[in-house]
C-alpha cells in the first residue's frame, strides 16, 4: 500500500513538472522577445527561458551583466536587475 501511494505522488509530481515552465498558446514566441529585448538596450542575451508565467532571461546592457523578466504576451521587460 505504501509503494503504491508514493508511485501515485510521483507520478503527479511527474506530470505537473512535465506541464510547468512551457510558453502559453498566447505567449510571444521566444525569437520575438529577444529582439524586443536587444531593442530595449541589451547588447546580447545569454538565456531566456519561460518561468513562472512570464519570460525570464539573462544578458547584456549598458556593458554589465543583467537578469530580467518579460511580458509573455507583449515581450517588454517588467523587471531588471544586475545579474550577481
Amino acid at each position: 500500500m505504501k509503494s503504491a501511494a508514493i508511485m501515485v505522488l510521483g507520478f503527479f509530481a511527474t506530470s505537473s513538472m512535465a506541464s510547468a515552465d512551457q510558453p502559453g498558446p498566447d505567449w510571444m514566441p521566444m525569437e520575438q522577445v529577444k529582439a524586443k529585448v536587444m531593442e530595449s538596450g541589451y547588447t546580447q542575451v545569454t538565456k531566456i527561458e519561460a518561468d513562472d508565467g512570464r519570460w525570464e532571461g539573462k544578458g547584456i546592457k549598458n556593458g554589465q551583466k543583467m537578469e530580467f523578466h518579460a511580458d509573455p504576451k507583449t515581450g517588454l521587460i517588467t523587471r531588471e536587475k544586475p545579474d550577481d
